[in-house]
C-alpha cells in the first residue's frame, strides 16, 4: 500500500482539540498542499485564509454558530486554528476547486499528525455583512464564496475507527 493510500485510510475528522498551535512549519506545509490541488482549467479559483489569531478565530466561530441557530457553541470544536477556503464565483468550477483544496490540506495535515475537521457554513458566514467586513479588513476583494472552514490542531481524543465501506461503492464497466 502506498503512503498516500495509508494516509487516506487513517484520516478522520476530529471533534476535540488541544489548545496548542500546530506550528508555522506544519501550517505552511498544509497550506502549500492546498495550492497544489487540481482546479478546473488550471484556473486556481480558490484562495486560502489561515487564521491563527484567537480573537478572529472566535469571531468566525460565533458567526458560524449563529448560522446554525446556536449560541454558546463552538462549531470548530476548540481547534486553535482555522483555515477558510473561498473561491471565485466567476469560475464555473469554483466549488469543486475549493473542495479539492480543502481535501488536499486535510490529507497533508494527517500526514503530519495534525487533526482537521471540515466545517460547513463558510458560504453563509462570508455572505453576511460581518463576514464581508472581515474580508474587506483583510484586503480580499472579488466575488468569492465560502467553500469550507477547516478546523486545525492537535487531537485531544483518540481517532474513531473507520466506518465500514458501503456495498456497491465501486462498479466496473469493462
Amino acid at each position: 500500500m502506498s503512503d498516500i493510500l495509508q494516509t487516506l485510510k487513517e484520516r478522520r475528522s476530529c471533534r476535540k482539540y488541544k489548545a496548542e498551535l500546530i506550528g508555522q512549519e506544519s501550517l505552511d506545509k498544509i497550506l502549500e498542499a492546498g495550492t497544489f490541488a487540481a482546479s478546473g482549467m488550471g484556473k486556481q479559483s480558490a484562495i486560502i485564509i489561515a487564521i491563527t489569531n484567537k480573537e478572529i478565530r472566535d469571531k468566525i466561530s460565533e458567526l458560524n454558530a449563529r448560522v446554525m441557530g446556536r449560541t454558546g457553541f463552538d462549531p470548530f470544536y476548540g481547534a486553535p486554528e482555522i483555515i477558510v477556503v473561498l473561491a471565485n464565483k466567476a469560475c464555473p468550477t469554483y466549488i469543486y476547486d475549493g473542495s479539492l483544496v480543502t481535501g488536499n490540506m486535510m490529507n497533508e495535515a494527517e500526514s503530519l499528525d495534525v487533526a482537521t475537521c471540515w466545517i460547513h457554513r463558510a458560504k453563509e458566514v462570508f455572505e453576511s455583512d460581518e463576514g464581508k467586513e472581515l474580508l474587506k479588513q483583510w484586503g480580499i476583494e472579488g466575488d468569492y464564496e465560502g467553500v469550507a472552514n477547516l478546523a486545525v490542531g492537535f487531537a485531544d481524543a483518540p481517532k474513531n475507527a473507520p466506518a465500514p465501506r458501503k456495498e456497491n461503492y465501486i462498479y466496473y464497466v469493462k
